[in-house]
């Protein structure tokens, strides 16, 4: 990795401050978190930053990269001691050797309190001892983090607040003081089920808070084994809750007249009325006393909020809704539908190393759904639900050069589902013409998916198989394909790619990539969930390479992405390395 990954994940990282705030990211965070508790944590709370390590090669690179991104570049940076001190632990190196920075440059359009982007900096120049501390540090992510700063942080309050987190499933995770600016800060460990992208949280309190600081950093962070193991068998309840809220249709019945949009259920100005029991049932065509039970269950995992004697939806709610901006009503419906039922068969995709979905339902489910044509837009649905893991790839650095092409580019979407990706792509870059290549019965639905972004008359649809990727491409995309399939499977689409590939192409990878030291990830849960109903596997960064050279390609560099995803870039192996402007 390099520092053209650096600049990638700087901005993605102010995106990602920009589009987010305290309400809609605490109830990510923390998935079970109460509507009474976000209302506490979020009167309590403010965010204030995301927070990314970099190793620029020379200070004034550092400077040039922020400029780049649209933030400030004369931030004056002031010495970080509890990260300096925390990759001295790390990588058992001498502190005083570690001249570690923190730059804050402020995020514009985030309001009249600007949020900001927390620039950690370590000077790696070229040939520097430190590069492989740097790759490391690159690749995990440790000092990757969302911060929230503490309103009048009086020590009971703080106190309060951090067992508040740890009491829905947030670990304590060390912290320290920093005399330079006189700041404590509390870090913690998301919850494993956490969708915010982040692993880290912090509580920044101004001022020296010792004593809560030593509580902190000698606390469990664990609730009792018996409670801890008692929620997690709950599990199965919260997927049928969500989906039957779906079904049911309760989250249109809630706000039936309403635009859907981010709902902040702490706002007072919001002019919508809270739906009453009586009503709610009514549109739902359900009985009171179970839709009150349901409706309870909802609030407490802060889908919806009570207000009064009725209900709100809150943020997280309004993804439920099916006219939502960036639904996700199709993953719940997929997940508390024919995936759920296969779940109950997973004891034998362990015992057999065989789908469970296959065994449910006697055939593969790509077979199985190509045949249903509900079944099929479902699928395709939930798998675009899922989207706003793309909003950061348009502006990696290999499409906004192909862009940039004087004679023009065309990106190849192998397996493009319903064009979402592509979509976005060629939106972003007016300039591209685009190759979408998919299952027969998923065609017609990528071309209304490019008609409606006003990209039909730049995007060729084909049907195909892997066998049949266009030749001629400049920049070829596979977007959660390789998952699907087993290490011979996947050798043999790369190589098809590979041979239709020209000498200076690129190709980009989207996958969800375990970690390689085994810290709480979305993709160990998706990897379980590709064992049971694909037969198919998530992977290493490193294994995903060797897949790719047993392909003749090269893996240059891969960069998170949200949802837990990262996006792989690879070069035939003989090509040159991408020159950029």
């Amino acid at each position: 990795m390099t520092t053209e990954d650096d600049t990638f994940r700087l901005r993605a990282t102010a995106d990602f401050v920009r589009r987010h705030d305290t309400a809609a990211l605490l109830p990510l965070l923390l998935p079970d978190l109460d509507a009474a508790h976000l209302r506490t944590l979020t009167r309590h709370l403010r965010f204030v930053h995301a927070a990314l390590l970099v190793f620029p090669p020379t200070a004034d690179a550092l400077c040039a990269d922020l400029a780049a991104c649209g933030l400030a570049a004369d931030t004056p940076p002031l010495p970080s001691t509890v990260v300096r001190d925390r990759l001295a632990a790390r990588h058992r190196r001498e502190a005083a050797a570690l001249d570690v920075t923190i730059r804050r440059p402020a995020v514009p359009g985030t309001g009249p309190t600007p949020r900001t982007v927390e620039v950690f900096a370590l000077t790696v120049p070229p040939g520097s001892e430190l590069r492989a501390l740097a790759d490391h540090e690159r690749a995990h992510r440790h000092e990757a983090h969302l911060a929230f700063e503490v309103r009048d942080p009086e020590p009971l309050l703080l106190r309060g607040l951090c067992g508040l987190l740890a009491e829905y499933g947030a670990t304590p995770d060390g912290g320290g003081h920093n005399p330079h600016e006189d700041g404590t800060v509390l870090y913690f460990t998301a919850p494993a089920a956490s969708r915010a992208g982040y692993r880290r949280l912090e509580l920044y309190a101004p001022g020296d808070h010792r004593d809560t600081l030593a509580a902190h950093l000698a606390a469990p962070g664990a609730r009792p084994p018996a409670e801890t193991l008692l929620r997690l068998l709950t599990g199965a309840w919260t997927t049928q809750a969500l989906a039957a809220a779906a079904r049911l249709g309760l989250p249109e019945a809630l706000d039936p007249d309403v635009p859907a949009g981010p709902v902040d259920p702490t706002d007072p100005t919001d002019p919508t009325d809270p739906a009453d029991l009586e009503t709610l049932a009514r549109r739902t065509g359900t009985d009171p006393r179970a839709l009150a039970t349901l409706l309870r269950y909802l609030a407490m995992l802060g889908v919806v909020a009570p207000e009064g004697d009725g209900h709100r939806l809150t943020a997280v709610g309004t993804l439920l809704r099916e006219d939502a901006p960036g639904s996700m009503r199709p993953l719940a419906l997929m997940y508390g539908g024919p995936f759920y039922r296969s779940f109950g068969a997973l004891d034998h995709a362990v015992r057999t190393g065989e789908p469970a979905f296959d065994h449910l339902f006697g055939e593969n489910h790509f077979d199985h759904f190509a045949r249903d044509p509900e079944l099929a837009d479902l699928f395709d649905r939930s798998m675009a639900a899922s989207a706003r893991m793309f909003d950061p790839v348009p502006a990696h650095p290999v499409l906004t050069a192909a862009a940039r092409s004087p004679a023009g580019a065309t990106v190849v979407d192998v397996a493009g589902g319903n064009g979402e990706l592509l979509a976005r792509v060629l939106t972003a870059h007016p300039r591209l013409r685009g190759v979408l290549l998919e299952r027969p019965h998923a065609v017609e639905a990528a071309r209304r998916t490019m008609a409606a972004a006003g990209c039909a008359d730049r995007c060729d649809c084909r049907s195909g198989d892997f066998a049949d990727v266009p030749g001629g491409g400049d920049v070829y995309l596979l977007s959660r394909v390789l998952h699907d399939w087993d290490d011979d499977r996947c050798r043999a689409i790369l190589r098809h790619c590979a041979r239709a590939m020209p000498a200076h192409a690129d190709l980009l990878v989207l996958e969800r990539l375990l970690p390689a030291d085994g810290s709480p990830s979305l993709a160990t849960a998706w990897d379980l969930h590709m064992l049971c109903n694909v037969g198919g596997r998530e992977r290493r960064a490193d294994h995903y390479a060797a897949l790719l050279a047993d392909a003749g390609l090269a893996l240059l560099a891969h960069t998170s992405l949200p949802l837990g995803a990262a996006l792989l870039h690879a070069r035939k192996d003989s090509a040159p390395s991408p020159q950029r402007n």
